[in-house]
Order: structure tokens, then C-alpha cells, then sequence
């Protein structure tokens, strides 16, 4: 019996069929003496849904990229309110509003944070990691359907952001790709930081590395701590300079807090909005692409994604772009229309 459909009981019952989570372990040569220091085993869970162990059928498997602050393992912890991500796979599939999937939670967690999904000196060869030795380790490991028609890639905010590098940079991995407020029109979202982060800066005389060392010993960082951590992760994904501490570039003056315009179009050539023409051939051969973004995002990464979406429509490139009721915050209800979405694109 369903416990679904019980609807005498006070929370939500669970699915008399579900699947479970197995922890995947790999040793990474790719990200072997990484700039960071962070650590080449990792520990990447893999959602394997109902009836996997009864037969040999292989699965569409989905890539879920955390977002910043977060990373694999986090993505299927317990909840005290709502679902992780394998609870709700296993209430869509109960309901059939998708078919049964694998689904791949990466672990690319990093020293300054969390992760853009980019190759990078500064931090290690994320996109490689994971398009060269993870996915081909999973196919090999797991009953997929080892090819990109069977891949789909998705995230929320820095990993919506990923889905959209990947898919673009690294074609021919993934055939579906969904983007929920992914990081977008940059000139929006990053620039009211700079002057935050100078001043968190200036209470460590400038020293990055000082600033880092502290955050991760401070028993109460505040929101400005964060934020300067997350702008010396984007740094150090959109602008790597082995000449300088961390081998990261700022791109704006900690003096005077003055834009570096060549450094700052290093990081623009990353924003999703303005590379459409440069990807058109790779989004255009995507059976799938999802974008969605809150209408009131904290981080107005809204005005980004509808130009996104228009440069999209202008190009001819086909897609799905809703903008919902909300903020950047609590959005993880957006999987209910996207992933069974996503699935369809996909050959089963």
C-alpha cells in the first residue's frame, strides 16, 4: 500500500516502494595536488531507485550539482521539514510522474566554499573530474544508459549555473540540462559584493589567506563573511593568477574598491547571459533545456535570467523558461516540474 494517500495521518507517509542511496567512493587522479589541498577521496551518493536490485534494466541517470555552500552528501541528508532529493524521487515515481532514474549527487566541495563546475589552476579541474573520471566510473559502476542521450545534468543556483558551463563548454555529455536561478547577468548579482568584501578584507590588512584561515575557525561567521568567501571562490573560478596569494585575482582594487575591467571581463566571460552565441550549437543540440528563476531572488539574479531567456528566444534556441513566485530561497519545490520534465527528454 501507498502511504501517500493516507490521509488521516499528520505528515505525509512514504512510498511502500522506494529506492535507496548507496555511497560511492573514488579516488580522483584528476584532481590529484589541487591548488587547495582539498581531498582527492570523496564520498558521492547515488540514488538507485525501486527495483533496481531485481533485474538487469538500465536507468536515465541524473546529475544533481549542488549549490554553493553545499555539496553531495548534503543533498540527501534528513530533513525535519520536506524532502531531500531521494525522498522526492521516490514520491514522483510512486505517483508516476517520472519514471524510475539513478541520480548522481558529486561531491566537488572546496576550501573556499563550494564550487562553480570549472576548470581552474586556483582550485583544481572540477569539469574534467567530473565529465572525464566520474561519469565514465558511474557508467561503468551502475546500470545506466552510458551515453549522453541518457544524461541529464541539473542544480540550483551555483550548480544551475554549472549545468549551464557544462552544457556549453564541455558538450556532449549531457543531452538535458535545468537551471534553477543559476547564477546570471553577473554585472547584477556580483558587483553590490565588492565593496563588502574590501572590508572584510581590510580587517585582515588584505590577507586572503589570513581571512580564510579565520573564517573556517570562527565558531560564528556572519553573512559578510560568507559572501567575501563565495567572492574569493568566483575569483578564483573566473579569474586564476598563479601571481597572486591563493593564485586567485581580484577584480576590483581593495583600496578603493575600483573595478579592474580586464579582470572583470575574465569573470563576464563566464556569464551565462552573454555566451549564448558562443554556445548556440551546444544548447541547440540539447534535446532539453530548463530555466527557471523567482521573481523576487534576493540576489536579482532575475534580471540576468530573463535576459538569458531573450537572447535564447533571439538565437532560436528552443527551451522551457518559467519565472515563478519567489525568492532564491526554499525553491527545492521547482523539482517537481523539472525533473520529470527532464527525465522525458531523455532515452529510457
Amino acid at each position: 500500500m501507498n502511504d501517500l494517500g493516507d490521509k488521516r495521518a499528520l505528515r505525509p507517509g512514504r512510498p511502500s516502494l522506494i529506492g535507496k542511496v548507496v555511497q560511492y567512493r573514488h579516488e580522483s587522479k584528476l584532481l590529484a595536488g589541487n591548488a587547495l589541498e582539498d581531498p582527492v577521496r570523496r564520498t558521492h551518493p547515488v540514488y538507485l531507485p525501486p527495483g533496481y536490485d531485481d533485474g538487469q534494466r538500465r536507468y536515465p541517470v541524473l546529475w544533481c550539482l549542488a549549490a554553493y555552500t553545499n555539496a553531495g552528501p548534503g543533498q540527501v541528508n534528513w530533513r525535519n521539514h520536506g524532502e531531500n532529493l531521494p525522498e522526492r524521487l521516490d514520491r514522483l515515481i510512486a505517483e508516476q510522474r517520472m519514471p524510475p532514474v539513478i541520480m548522481v549527487f558529486p561531491d566537488c566541495y572546496t576550501s573556499l566554499g563550494g564550487n562553480q563546475y570549472v576548470n581552474t589552476p586556483a582550485m583544481g579541474n572540477y569539469a574534467d573530474f567530473l565529465l572525464e573520471e566520474l561519469v565514465p566510473a558511474i557508467d561503468r559502476d551502475f546500470r545506466t544508459i552510458p551515453e549522453a542521450a541518457g544524461r541529464g545534468v541539473f542544480g540550483k543556483s551555483s550548480g544551475g549555473f554549472g549545468a549551464l558551463h557544462l552544457a556549453m563548454a564541455h558538450p556532449g555529455t549531457f543531452a538535458a540540462v535545468a537551471s534553477h536561478a543559476g547564477d546570471c547577468g553577473f554585472d547584477r548579482v556580483y558587483l553590490r559584493d565588492f565593496p563588502m568584501c574590501c572590508d572584510v578584507l581590510a580587517r585582515h590588512d588584505g590577507d586572503i589567506e589570513d581571512f580564510i584561515r579565520t573564517f573556517w575557525r570562527d565558531r560564528q561567521p556572519g553573512g559578510a563573511d560568507f559572501h567575501t568567501l563565495m567572492t574569493l571562490c568566483l575569483a578564483a573560478s573566473y579569474s586564476p593568477d598563479p601571481d597572486q596569494p591563493l593564485g586567485l585575482r581580484l577584480p576590483f582594487d581593495l583600496h578603493t574598491c575600483r573595478l579592474d575591467k580586464a579582470v572583470w571581463q575574465q569573470w563576464l566571460a563566464f556569464d551565462p547571459a552573454l555566451r549564448v552565441d558562443q554556445g548556440a550549437d551546444a544548447l541547440s543540440a540539447l534535446a532539453g533545456l530548463w530555466i527557471d528563476v523567482g521573481n523576487r531572488d534576493q540576489y536579482f539574479i532575475h534580471y540576468g535570467t530573463r535576459e538569458l531567456h531573450e537572447r535564447l528566444c533571439a538565437a532560436g534556441i528552443e527551451h522551457h523558461f518559467e519565472e515563478f513566485d519567489g525568492s532564491h530561497s526554499g525553491i527545492d519545490w521547482r523539482f517537481d516540474q523539472s525533473l520529470p520534465w527532464l527525465v522525458n527528454q531523455l532515452a529510457r
